[in-house]
């Protein structure tokens, strides 16, 4: 299934952090994000009905074999495209902001492109 810009950036920034803290409730989110708490209440369930993430008794979130996975590679997207617009002399904010943006409309081919260019994985 392929999500909307709105729910792979929800994913990521849940991975992130799962990451940071070890756990992830629906507040942190909306700190993290900006987003009122209806907002992200509305985005998660949608997730939890995609089977992407599961809501614990307590609320804590947990990502599903699925969700982590997709979380995952728009995180390695964006990771993979800060780098490389740093390399290239843009500043830090920038190449996050714009790496942001991309991530989310990057073809795999092109992707997977970039980082054989950028000698992350062998050539095909």
């Amino acid at each position: 299934m392929r999500l909307q810009e709105s729910g792979e950036m929800y994913l990521e920034t849940i991975l992130v952090l799962l990451r940071q803290q070890g756990y992830v409730r629906a507040i942190d989110i909306c700190a993290a994000m900006g987003f009122s708490r209806p907002s992200v209440s509305r985005s998660v369930h949608l997730l939890e009905d995609g089977g992407f993430l599961r809501i614990g008794g307590d609320g804590a979130l947990t990502l599903t074999d699925a969700g982590c996975e997709y979380a995952e590679k728009i995180y390695e997207r964006h990771t993979v495209l800060t780098d490389w617009f740093t390399r290239l002399g843009v500043d830090g904010e920038t190449a996050a902001n714009d790496a942001c943006k991309i991530e989310h409309v990057i073809s795999d081919a092109s992707f997977a492109a970039l980082k054989r260019h950028m000698g992350l994985t062998e050539s095909a």
